[in-house]
């Protein structure tokens, strides 16, 4: 059982997703790394979700940045989504992320800040005893 999944949308994100592994690395926390995209894979991004036990998401998504709030559509575990620098310098994705309708929560990290991400993860981890 790993205690994050790492989703990001696009295997274009990879630098993100780097950045996210490497502080979990140092400090002892599994993941489990995928692509899947909310738009081009929607049925195998439900699967996924239905069959995982991971603690937290980490969504990494660009443009219309669907990812973070699909995810939080469907699960009740935390969700944090990184948006990703793009056509307006990450703008679009963040303010995607950060303005999630009452019911479906979204905690947002800065623009390309996978770390900050996984530093989250890490805080909430500690929280629940990980």
């Amino acid at each position: 059982m790993a205690d994050v999944a790492i989703i990001s949308g696009s295997a274009s994100d990879a630098k993100i997703t780097d950045k996210v592994r490497k502080v979990l690395d140092e400090n002892g926390i599994s993941y489990d790394a995928q692509v899947i995209s909310a738009h081009r894979d929607p049925d195998k991004l439900d699967a996924y979700i239905k069959t995982s036990d991971v603690k937290i998401y980490i969504a990494i998504a660009g443009l219309s940045a669907a990812l973070p709030g699909v995810i939080a559509s469907k699960s009740d575990k935390p969700v944090i989504g990184v948006p990703v620098s793009g056509t307006l310098n990450g703008m679009d994705s963040l303010l995607s992320i950060a303005q999630m309708p009452k019911g479906v929560p979204v905690a947002c990290v800065g623009v390309d800040n996978g770390d900050n991400a996984a530093w989250l993860a890490v805080r909430i981890l500690k929280l629940v005893g990980k």
